[in-house]
């Protein structure tokens, strides 16, 4: 087991924190964090797999110990975080690498992909969703707001960022939530305390919508380009449906989708069953 390094670097003026463990000259795998968290999410996974990758783990703007700027002085969108971890990939000089993108991870992963899919080796989607039939019923009053956002709407959003909203996350679909540690959602509330936290969340819920507009073209990247693709699903999450983990089967061939008995956070309760799925599934084609 390989050490966990903290480390931070500039990107455009931005400084990005990262988690890094594993040796660099091993096969590198990103992982790409949700809302309304951080790398910490990966904190039980990273020890399970730092023998046989060279792990990184960053924190996006806004989230936690990567800065914060002002949304009057940067864009807080999915295509702006993006092009940071475009950048900070650039900046530590991994351009040939797996994902583990999860929740807000997807659509930032799967850009990346678009922009670079030559870099791209195999895909972890671990609840993270490319697909229309994976978002249930309770995103429609999300989808009037992108269509025409009204401040009211927008100042109701701010309930999501309570402590007992952010533990539900957690708890939602769990058949036994005395395995959720309660660590996790203790920093995430403690990171959306923070003076200014919530406008940055607030504008990303808003351009949620340009994720679902570009699914068609996730899609194309996918059949162009077929990567490898592990959809291991907490398939109680009741934000994105067990319908999305298999919808990856209609556009890639090398695809495995495996569902835990978990919701969301599937990380919190099956980290060692995630570790193994991802070493059974990428075992016979990466070799250290």
């Amino acid at each position: 087991m390989y050490a966990v390094n903290y480390r931070s670097i500039l990107v455009d003026g931005i400084r990005i924190a990262y988690r890094e463990a594993g040796d660099s000259k091993a096969p590198s795998l990103l992982l790409l964090h949700g809302f309304p968290s951080a790398g910490h999410m990966f904190r039980d996974l990273i020890p399970l797999l730092s023998e046989r990758f060279y792990l990184i783990a960053p924190d996006m703007p806004g989230f936690g110990q990567s800065d914060m700027p002002s949304p009057t002085t940067f864009k807080y969108s999915f295509e702006n975080l993006a092009r940071i971890i475009d950048g900070f990939l650039d900046a530590i000089h991994m351009r040939s690498y797996s994902m583990y993108v999860f929740d807000y991870g997807a659509p930032v992963g799967f850009r990346l992909a678009l922009k670079h899919p030559e870099s791209i080796q195999f895909i972890i989607s671990q609840n993270g969703n490319a697909y229309e039939e994976g978002l249930n019923d309770s995103w429609s009053s999300l989808r009037s707001y992108w269509a025409s956002p009204t401040d009211e709407y927008r100042e109701s959003l701010r309930s999501a960022f309570s402590a007992e909203a952010i533990r539900s996350q957690y708890l939602q679909g769990v058949p036994d939530e005395t395995f959720v540690s309660p660590d996790g959602s203790c920093l995430d509330s403690y990171y959306l305390t923070r003076p200014g936290a919530h406008e940055p969340q607030l504008d990303l819920f808003e351009d949620y919508g340009s994720n679902v507009a570009l699914y068609p073209a996730f899609h194309e990247y996918f059949r162009t380009y077929n990567p490898p693709l592990l959809a291991v699903w907490g398939e109680n999450d009741p934000h994105y449906l067990p319908a999305g983990a298999e919808a990856f089967r209609r556009d890639l061939s090398d695809v495995e989708v495996r569902f835990l008995d978990t919701g969301h956070f599937a990380l919190e309760t099956h980290s060692k069953e995630i570790a193994d799925a991802i070493r059974e599934f990428f075992g016979a084609e990466i070799k250290v």
